[in-house]
């Protein structure tokens, strides 16, 4: 990961992340349309377009769904009553299940080394979901993948939920069960549901080589298991605390084989504040973060720690002509002590990203996005010095320098010629890639993307 100067200070990054923001809403028309899991318009007897903007882009109805569990029902449903006042079973008359199938086509600038460019991937991805109601109280949002880069099935994000409301005290209130820290967050300024949505996976470089812990598969992303419990007052304040644990597939517990083993648990943090004005405008700004002890390998003796904190912003903006404008920001800042894998202590890095995107109705869409990741140089970064680039394998290295800095922009539109079609463009520019600003490192990773993304 990545060292960082004194001179830059979490608010003075964030100063800059709004400067961007700012020069984005001024030169950005961007859009997103409509798309959901078709189980969940089947159960609400609602079109997906009350859900969501673009699949995955929530709107209002649609996070105060998910936050009530996915339980809303418009269909009949098969009960059986007990002796207590509520039903003993509650299940749809319709099994809540859809599927997913992305077809890909990815050229890179400059063919990658030792393998075939203009890759066609098909599919991409194929994803089966559970995504409904369990009872009155609880639902759920399960996905499994088949990805041709492993040419295997694995578990994906999920979701299950238990909601309930306290109307006299204006809460809404639950717990939340799932396996990657912010596939729970209702915003989309997260790793997990953050633009832009999809991407070229495997057949395109890999992007800067520094992340946050907190959205790195490496880490905790669909290789933990958090329970945690949420609540919403008025409307307005959201805030949740969660505790994970490592949870890697293919292990029945983590071993003297496991890497990046949680020691303990990790909690995860979040708050926000959202404002609905009369006119239809939302606004919501808010922070979430990781605190996490590894065992580098196996599980037992020294840790590295690792801490994310972020701040994020979201602003949508209905249009006179039924056409929306969505703005999403974060900035994290990530602290780590790597003295277990190690020499370096208190190391630091920033990374910040800006996406606007403007909904021609429900059948186009526009979006830019910048980001920029920046920090010192140093001589050693764990796993990715002198080009190892295996978070899994760090290599201390005793000569030269690693630089973190890395930015560039992707820009995309989109067509629906339904709701539950999207057929995408998708092209990512680098500026400057792990400390390097020529042709060879940057702009030879540029990448175009097309995408035929299908849910049902």
């Amino acid at each position: 990961m990545m060292l960082h100067k004194q001179r830059y200070r979490l608010y003075g990054s964030f100063r800059r992340l709004l400067g961007v923001a700012s020069l984005a809403l001024c030169g950005l028309a961007i859009t997103v349309p409509a798309q959901a899991v078709p189980s969940f318009a089947r159960q609400t007897g609602l079109p997906c377009a009350s859900c969501h903007t673009v699949f995955p882009e929530l709107t209002s109805f649609g996070r105060s769904f998910k936050l009530h569990g996915y339980t809303l029902t418009g269909t009949k449903a098969i009960t059986a009553e007990s002796t207590r006042s509520d039903s003993a079973l509650k299940l749809n008359s319709i099994p809540p299940l859809s599927a997913m199938l992305q077809v890909s086509f990815t050229h890179v600038q400059s063919s990658p080394s030792g393998s075939q460019n203009d890759d066609v991937q098909f599919p991409q991805e194929f994803s089966l979901f559970y995504a409904g109601a369990i009872s009155d109280h609880a639902g759920s949002f399960a996905q499994v993948t088949y990805e041709q880069a492993s040419g295997n099935f694995g578990w994906d994000n999920t979701d299950i939920r238990y909601a309930n409301d306290l109307p006299d005290r204006n809460l809404t209130y639950g717990l939340t069960l799932n396996n990657s820290p912010t596939v729970q967050d209702v915003w989309n300024t997260g790793p997990v549901w953050g633009y832009p949505w999809s991407g070229p996976g495997d057949a395109a470089p890999a992007g800067p080589a520094v992340q946050p812990f907190i959205g790195s598969e490496d880490f905790v992303a669909l290789s933990s298991g958090g329970l945690g419990v949420y609540g919403l007052w008025n409307n307005t304040v959201y805030a949740e605390f969660t505790a994970y644990r490592s949870a890697h597939v293919g292990s029945a517990a983590p071993n003297g084989g496991s890497n990046q083993t949680i020691a303990n648990v990790a909690p995860y943090w979040r708050l926000a504040w959202e404002h609905a004005a009369a006119n239809g405008d939302n606004l919501m700004v808010g922070t979430y973060g990781m605190w996490a002890n590894f065992h580098p390998n196996g599980v037992s003796g020294p840790t590295d720690r690792y801490i994310d904190t972020a701040l994020d912003a979201q602003y949508e903006h209905p249009l006179a002509s039924g056409d929306t404008l969505s703005v999403h920001a974060r900035i994290t800042h990530e602290d780590e002590d790597i003295h277990s894998t190690g020499t370096a202590d208190s190391l630091s890095f920033d990374s910040a990203k800006v996406d606007g995107t403007y909904h021609l109705g429900s059948h186009a869409t526009a979006t830019l996005a910048y980001f920029d990741t920046w920090g010192d140089d140093g001589a050693y970064y764990p796993g990715y010095v002198n080009g190892d680039g295996d978070p899994l394998n760090p290599t201390p290295s005793g000569t030269g320098s690693f630089s973190p800095d890395s930015n560039g922009w992707i820009a995309q539109a989109a067509y629906l010629p339904w709701e539950n079609t999207k057929l995408t463009v998708q092209y990512t520019g680098y500026n400057k890639l792990d400390g390097s600003s020529s042709s060879k490192d940057t702009t030879d990773n540029n990448t175009l993307y097309f995408l035929a993304w299908f849910v049902f």
